[in-house]
């Protein structure tokens, strides 16, 4: 054997904003605990843990004692706690403000709970930018972990990655740790002595060696098949005996132990990127399939070993553009954070202050990196995790109209900006009740629709797109392995029929979309992809026009006038559309104007709702007609004719939704599922629920035809006092 190495195990402990309770326990059961309980008799050995914000929120709330636990190692120096962002963002996503805010008030909660000292952080999927060396340093972090994929992107070789370095910015300096991608594959998936024998090797080209595994701690047990592997079948234990066994010339060690005994090899500036798998992801899905037949012609030759470095994938921003359902949530947090360091440099008082310390931790809960991207992971495909990042902004929200002194009766606002970062302005409509968001350039579609009283957005839907894995899930499931895989390998269905599921969307699932269909377009149609649009309607760009006037009683409303003309067939149409808002209402009014109709014979149009966060296949989840009847759960195909409304409830989330119309309607609706992947495997995800009101409509001498709707929301019901009517439902 060679010289001795420094080999630092650094566990990063996470569960997401918005996950469901029952995962954060068998997470706990399944990794957290057993793995400390494995740990523990080995006296000599050390290693490092970074615990999420989230979770270690859950663990004080539901298992004070593990962080009792924790917390003695630390005062035994056999566990360092490495620091971060308190609630896991991705620190190029937020503001810079956001990012100091965030590491300093989470350091301060692992001081103040495990009594510890926090000298590094944990980068969030190790998304990297040079820049953001002056805010980590500014905020005291001594040291981060990245991948050597980073490292290898500046030019070193996978020899020159066995010790750590030093980066800076504008004089501001951060030790920076490449954590080793062969380390990532062996454990815990190949036997302890590959991994003995990986440092044996390390060990003979250079003393002084620092080689740093840093990776899931959930791979330790909640991964598929790996509770099983790494306990039952006494995996870990065995690592830890072959460490023990190997002790004479592997040093198990904290990183900030390891720093102060061996200097940094050099300086290196390091170019964006995150680990490879995230770079791949995201990459366009053709750029992705090519990127994968590529690697697998290379990996067949002798000298991809000299190639892979020079391999690089994707901007990790372009998630942004590859789901725009994922820069709604940005901008989304965007102007929310906007609004609080604005309100903060003017506050004066202890009660303000008191509203916009809140506003502040629902803000740090909504930038949540899970739910913003995608890749082997559910990510963006998970509603409850869109659905906490919109929870916890409008929360957020909400405070901040009461520290700018809108806490007492009904009131409206209007605005118009680019509020989305497209160069286009969108229209905000807001009351004390509701925030309705329209995006005239895109179809005037209203694109988020916020209720205030359960903090939920009804628009947090996801459209149907191309993965570059549906490849995988048109060739079919493999045949299982005995061993254990790595998640990035296994290809396992949840459910059968998924093929059958993969169906792509022209446009995003919003509301207030327009169509014009042919007369003989059936629901089946629809809900196949194969109905043909006619005219540009979808979502092309409306004008826009707003006002705010009052109404009878002396109401404020605020509204906006949406107005785009465009050919169907032969006829030259034009769609005005207006939607309006009062002051203290819960429930929002649309009129339709169609004109250039012909008088002889119909055409067919359709006005697309979508609902999100009402999921499909339960009991409580249904919808019911105008005589409370109730039609199906929300998973439910219906095709109703001559009906003046539609109403769908969630007892569970306590909403009760209602679509009404002036006149008489036909009513289409069914469920939109996606095709996902995830931990578990390949899964159909329901996204939301199509509604839309459908007419032949024909014109009247002057070539015209109309329609008032109104969306009414009412979350006066809860599961206890449900089944006495349903008030969302009235026609006008």
């Amino acid at each position: 054997m060679g010289t001795r190495v420094r080999f630092s195990l650094i566990l990063h402990n996470h569960q997401p904003i918005g996950n469901f309770d029952r995962i954060f326990e068998q997470a706990y059961q399944d990794s957290y605990l057993p793995f400390l309980e494995v740990f523990e008799p080995y006296e000599h050995l050390r290693i490092a843990i970074h615990t999420s914000g989230p979770l270690a929120e859950w663990l004080e709330r539901r298992h004070p004692e593990y962080l009792d636990r924790l917390r003695q190692l630390v005062q035994y120096g056999r566990v360092e706690i490495i620091g971060g962002a308190f609630y896991e963002p991705i620190l190029t996503m937020i503001p810079s403000r956001d990012r100091l805010g965030q590491i300093c008030s989470y350091r301060e909660w692992l001081n103040r709970r495990l009594s510890c000292d926090v000298n590094g952080i944990w980068v969030p999927e190790r998304v990297w930018e040079q820049s953001m060396t002056r805010d980590l340093a500014t905020a005291d972090v001594r040291y981060t972990l990245l991948d050597d994929y980073h490292f290898k992107n500046a030019g070193l070789s996978e020899e020159e990655l066995y010790g750590y370095y030093l980066t800076e910015d504008d004089g501001h300096i951060l030790h920076v740790l490449p954590g080793s991608e062969p380390l990532r594959y062996m454990i815990p998936f190949q036997s302890p002595e590959e991994t003995i024998s990986y440092l044996g090797r390390v060990s003979e080209k250079q003393s002084n060696a620092y080689v740093v595994f840093g990776d899931d701690g959930e791979k330790f047990g909640s991964w598929p098949e790996t509770k099983q592997h790494v306990y039952h079948d006494g995996w870990l234990r065995h690592f830890f005996d072959l460490l023990t066994a190997n002790r004479d010339w592997i040093d198990t060690t904290t990183p900030t132990a390891a720093m102060q005994e061996i200097a940094p090899l050099g300086k290196v500036y390091l170019p964006e990127g995150s680990y490879r798998e995230m770079t791949e992801w995201a990459m366009p899905v053709q750029r992705q399939c090519e990127n994968s037949e590529i690697r697998h012609l290379l990996e067949e030759s002798s000298q991809w070993h000299r190639v892979s470095q020079f391999v690089r994938g994707g901007f990790w921003r372009n998630f942004k553009t590859r789901y725009p359902e994922s820069n709604e949530m940005y901008s989304r947090m965007m102007q929310v954070s906007s609004r609080l360091a604005k309100l903060s440099s003017a506050e004066d008082n202890s009660a303000v202050h008191e509203y916009l310390e809140q506003a502040r931790g629902e803000l740090y809960r909504a930038q949540c990196n899970c739910s913003y991207w995608h890749g082997a992971f559910g990510g963006i495909y998970l509603p409850h995790l869109r659905n906490a990042v919109f929870k916890h902004l409008i929360l957020a929200d909400s405070l901040l109209e009461k520290a700018s002194g809108r806490s007492g009766g009904p009131w409206c606002t209007i605005g118009r900006d680019d509020l989305n970062f497209d160069g286009q302005d969108e229209i905000q409509l807001t009351n004390d009740q509701l925030a309705a968001f329209i995006e005239p350039a895109r179809g005037g579609h209203l694109y988020e629709l916020d209720v205030r009283s359960i903090a939920h957005n009804l628009l947090a839907t996801l459209a149907r797109r191309p993965e570059a894995y549906h490849q995988k899930v048109l060739s079919g499931p493999t045949n299982h392995q005995d061993n254990v895989a790595s998640i990035h390998d296994r290809v396992i269905f949840k459910q059968e029929g998924l093929d059958q599921l993969l169906q792509y969307d022209s446009y995003l699932r919003k509301s207030l979309v327009d169509h014009f269909y042919t007369p003989d377009v059936t629901l089946g149609d629809v809900m196949a992809g194969t109905a043909e649009e006619l005219g540009g309607f979808v979502d092309q760009l409306y004008r826009a026009e707003t006002d705010q006037r009052q109404v009878s009683g002396g109401e404020t409303c605020v509204g906006v006038v949406l107005q785009r003309q465009s050919q169907v067939l032969e006829h030259e149409i034009t769609i005005t559309k207006r939607i309006s808002l009062n002051e203290g209402a819960t429930d929002l009014d649309v009129d339709y104007l169609v004109e250039g109709l012909p008088t002889d014979h119909p055409l067919h149009f359709a006005i697309e709702w979508n609902f999100a966060g009402m999921p499909a296949g339960a009991e409580n989840r249904y919808f019911y007609d105008t005589q409370q009847n109730p039609l199906g759960d929300l998973g439910s195909q219906l095709d109703l004719h001559d009906a003046v409304g539609l109403g769908l409830v969630d007892k569970w989330l306590g909403l009760d939704v209602g679509v009404s119309c002036n006149r008489p309607t036909n009513f289409w609706a069914h469920p939109l599922a996606t095709v996902s992947q995830s931990e578990g495997g390949f899964e159909a995800v329901h996204q939301s629920v199509v509604v839309m009101s459908h007419w032949l409509i024909q014109g009247n001498p002057q070539g015209q035809w109309g329609v008032r709707m109104r969306l009414s929301i009412n979350t006066n019901q809860t599961e206890s006092h449900h089944g006495s009517g349903h008030e969302a439902l009235s026609a006008h």
